[in-house]
């Protein structure tokens, strides 16, 4: 059953007059008439009693009155509902928590209340799984390393700059030092995240190293942020890791500063070119930008 002509009957049926009727469905009389008929053949029943100049309801009729209400205000619900589904859209996200710590959060809570119909997505995921998904339409944005190398159709905004820490369990030798140098580095055993999942920390640390003449002693390769501080605080091995990692540092681990420094770690959103007209994406990346600025501008106020 159509719900047009159905519309069309209910409303003839509350006015008691087709003329009537017609006006507020803005339709001829003719054409009204033709919509019940047809109505009435579809089901092969009889809903009107015709008059010379009026009508009247046959039981078939008045059942259809009292139930069609109730299914044309189940049906305009669900219309309503759909179309609220259709504004409530969801940005699914990839990230790191070492590097998006004291970003992600405030950037969500900002958004939402921007947009509270916005669902949030979030995926934990390594360097190589977020670009991949970001590449595939899995994502639609990550928050990570921008990349060293070019990465077609993806455009990078940068979030935050970081520096380098480097984290011992709390019983090494080298935690009585205030700040360590790269000599400090020569030899000891390390912790890393593995290369073919973060192909640019291997990059950028492995360069740093060979610049610095510091000879590195692979003890451990991680896939993750949660696994490569196991490995630390179990006496694995020290890790060079990023600052706002702090945040998830247990009590047997701590962290030092390096001097001379690493270049710094540029924290970015990245999202696919074609994304740039999605105007609800654009402000979750503004406020993700918002974040790690307000982020900085407490660790110099910190510093200071």
């Amino acid at each position: 059953m159509e719900l047009r002509p159905l519309r069309s009957f209910i409303a003839a049926a509350e006015d008691g007059n087709i003329s009537k009727a017609a006006q507020r469905l803005h339709l001829t009389q003719p054409a009204l008439s033709r919509q019940i008929k047809g109505l009435e053949d579809e089901l092969g029943i009889t809903l009107l009693e015709r008059g010379a100049h009026s009508f009247s309801l046959t039981p078939a009729g008045e059942l259809l009155l009292r139930e069609g209400r109730l299914l044309l205000e189940r049906a305009d619900l669900l219309e309503q509902r759909v179309r609220a589904a259709a504004k409530a859209q969801t940005i699914r996200v990839g990230y790191s928590p070492s590097l998006s710590a004291g970003i992600l959060s405030p950037a969500i809570e900002a958004f939402t209340q921007r947009h509270p119909k916005a669902r949030i997505e979030l995926s934990d995921l390594s360097s190589n799984e977020m670009v991949e998904g970001l590449q595939k339409g899995t994502l639609d944005v990550i928050v990570t390393v921008a990349p060293l190398r070019e990465v077609p159709e993806i455009t990078w905004i940068t979030v935050q700059q970081q520096d380098w820490r480097v984290a011992l369990p709390r019983l090494h030798p080298l935690q009585s030092k205030a700040t360590l140098t790269p000599a400090d580095l020569n030899d000891q055993r390390l912790v890393v995240y593995n290369q073919r999942e973060y192909p640019d920390y291997w990059a950028g640390i492995a360069g740093w190293f060979k610049q610095q003449k510091i000879n590195a002693r692979i003890a451990s390769e991680c896939d993750g942020v949660t696994s490569l501080i196991a490995a630390v605080e179990a006496g694995i091995g020290i890790a060079i890791v990023v600052e706002r990692i702090a945040c998830l540092i247990p009590e047997r681990v701590v962290l030092k500063p390096l001097q001379p420094q690493p270049a710094q770690v540029c924290i970015a959103a990245g999202t696919l070119d074609r994304g740039r007209a999605d105007k609800v994406l654009g402000v979750f990346v503004e406020e993700l930008k918002r974040a790690g600025e307000m982020t900085e501008e407490r660790l110099r106020a910190q510093a200071r």
